[in-house]
């Protein structure tokens, strides 16, 4: 029966152990942890020692420590000799206060770490930044993507700050409403994505973000091929439907093995993508040039930017003109 009790109260504070360690963050598990451990030593001991003193089970001692250290203090077992009683003042001392000050190590860094949220939140980026709109089901792992390279970001939902990834500023609100949209700025934006449950919201947010910033890049992310039609009259730049674009990736790996895996490395770690300008020296010529001299070491040239349509050149070799921008892979400094 003792051996059933300890391993009991080991789950549970198994248990509570990992739930800490998904709550709270080093130095505090190390604090919470050594509290807690004590705790149960001083719990464990206790109870053996009053069992001895008032000749009962030990597992009538460690229910009388277990009710002891948390306060609660039943009653229907009570120290009856002196040397119990001493037992019970030294438990009382010592888990009590431990078990105090591990939940105020606990609430102090849930609060500390609220503090923070907010106070990163409420920061407008300096300088540009990407504007996200709308929270469709892939837009969190968009903002998980850009906050990991350290790109600003500005999220335009009706969301809780606390949801979305440290340094991503949220204007909370209706994206449909042009009130919400002014309020985060888009005419200092970069770039802009826009999302929603639904194509509708797509259209209309599209017809207002054009109103207060007509001449910002925009992507929108639309099901309906008449929706991204009508995208497109509005002077939306890029518009996408994330299933057809993922089908698409998937089909040309399976059409060409290693489209695939060109794609991911593209995209993924070992590449970063980046947008230059073509400079004075490439204008006027041809891409085909400009992939041999390797774009002045900058990386290898994936394609032309003209008047904002992207072309990768092949069938065809534009010539270079002056505001032309060059995409182009380029490798992790120190990869």
């Amino acid at each position: 029966m003792t051996a059933v009790a300890l391993c009991w109260i080991m789950t549970l504070l198994g248990t509570v152990f990992a739930l800490l360690r998904r709550v709270i963050k080093l130095p505090y598990q190390k604090h919470v942890s050594g509290l807690l451990f004590s705790v149960l030593a001083v719990i464990v001991i206790g109870a053996k020692l009053f069992s001895m003193a008032e000749r009962l089970p030990f597992t009538t001692g460690l229910y009388w420590a277990v009710t002891t250290a948390t306060t609660v203090g039943y009653g229907d077992v009570t120290p009856q000799t002196p040397a119990g009683r001493l037992i019970a003042a030294a438990v009382m001392f010592t888990t009590i206060p431990m078990l105090a000050a591990a939940f105020a190590v606990v609430s102090g860094a849930a609060a500390a770490a609220g503090v923070r949220k907010v106070i990163m939140h409420s920061q407008f980026p300096d300088g540009t930044y990407r504007l996200v709109i709308g929270m469709s089901a892939s837009v969190p792992a968009i903002l998980d993507e850009l906050s990991l390279a350290g790109v600003p970001v500005v999220l335009v939902a009706d969301v809780d700050p606390a949801a979305v990834p440290s340094g991503v500023h949220v204007v909370r609100g209706d994206p449909t409403e042009e009130a919400t949209l002014r309020r985060a700025r888009p005419e200092h934006a970069e770039q802009a994505l826009i999302t929603a449950e639904t194509d509708g919201d797509v259209l209309v947010t599209a017809v207002l973000l054009r109103k207060a910033a007509p001449d910002l890049l925009v992507t929108a992310l639309a099901g309906s091929a008449s929706v991204r039609e009508a995208l497109r009259d509005l002077g939306v730049q890029q518009t996408w439907s994330a299933g057809e674009l993922v089908a698409r990736t998937l089909a040309m790996s399976l059409e060409t093995p290693h489209a695939g895996e060109m794609i991911y490395q593209l995209v993924g770690n070992r590449e970063v993508l980046a947008e230059i300008e073509a400079g004075e020296s490439a204008v006027g010529k041809p891409l085909s040039a400009i992939r041999s001299e390797g774009a002045g070491g900058a990386g290898l040239v994936l394609g032309l930017v003209h008047s904002g349509e992207f072309t990768l050149g092949i069938g065809e070799d534009p010539v270079v003109s002056a505001g032309d921008r060059l995409l182009i892979a380029e490798p992790i400094p120190g990869t």
